[in-house]
């Protein structure tokens, strides 16, 4: 009697067998362990490896250094423009609150609303934006900070400082609000290079007081150039402040030369 025996076609009963993983290509050190080479030959291989790291990273070091300063140079550029931008504007500031008492009794200023409501607009269309820090809070001294920022990432500040404003009538807290307002409003003038006028007049007092306001800022900003001890350092006083004189080209030749003075200096080898 025959048998006829059919092998069923059963693909589970097939065993798969995985590839073995692939090994990336060996290293210059690995080969030459893996080679049996000298403990001295391997050493001075690995020093080297070590070396070639190092310069790798300094590479990238370099490099991304070179992209911050390209960029940082991008934005002082996108900030000048964007101020031109908003100068161009011709904003106007009007004088409409009367001072009641002190040696400027009956004298007109700008509230501070009315010179934001003024300004945010034309800021705003530019991409610009400014903000207050109080940057000293003593007893008898208050310190306010006024940074211009643009959407590109560069700014500039001004800051201005004065006593606690102990006219009549005003209690602890208020002497030192009316300074701290005080200050908001000169610092955001002087950031901005503008000046408030009255409705009758063609704001040519205003501007030269806030001209004298800024003059006095460019005075510190020349100070800081000058006391540098790097070409870098006394170059950033320059991309730090000189966009926001771009309103008053004399003061801002004033900042240039002074900053191209002191870098000579440096290069010459005389840091203070």
């Amino acid at each position: 009697m025959n048998e006829v025996i059919e092998r069923p076609d059963d693909a589970s009963a097939v065993a798969v067998q995985a590839a073995p993983p692939q090994r990336g290509q060996l290293s210059v050190v690995e080969y030459a362990v893996k080679s049996g080479a000298p403990v001295a030959e391997v050493r001075a291989l690995v020093e080297l490896q070590i070396q070639m790291d190092q310069h790798k990273l300094q590479m990238m070091q370099a490099q991304a250094q070179m992209d911050r300063e390209a960029r940082a140079e991008a934005a002082v550029k996108a900030f000048a423009e964007a101020f031109a931008a908003f100068k161009g504007e011709a904003v106007q500031i009007i004088r409409t609150k009367e001072i009641k008492d002190g040696p400027l009794k009956g004298k007109k200023h700008a509230e501070l609303g009315v010179i934001l409501d003024a300004v945010t607009p034309a800021l705003s269309k530019h991409g610009l934006s400014t903000s207050w820090k109080l940057t000293k809070d003593a007893p008898d001294w208050l310190e306010v900070t006024c940074t211009l920022r643009h959407v590109g990432g560069h700014s500039d500040s001004v800051a201005m400082g004065g006593p606690p404003d102990t006219g009549p009538g005003r209690n602890a807290i208020q002497a030192r609000s009316s300074t701290n307002s005080y200050l908001e409003r000169l610092t955001k003038l002087a950031i901005l290079g503008l000046a408030a006028k009255d409705q009758d007049d063609d704001g040519a007092g205003g501007a030269a007081a806030a001209t004298a306001v800024v003059e006095q800022q460019l005075q510190a900003w020349i100070k800081a150039a000058n006391a540098a001890t790097t070409d870098e350092a006394a170059h950033q006083v320059w991309k730090d402040h000189g966009p926001a004189l771009a309103s008053l080209p004399k003061l801002q030749a004033e900042l240039k030369q002074a900053v191209i003075a002191r870098r000579t200096a440096i290069k010459q080898g005389a840091p203070k």
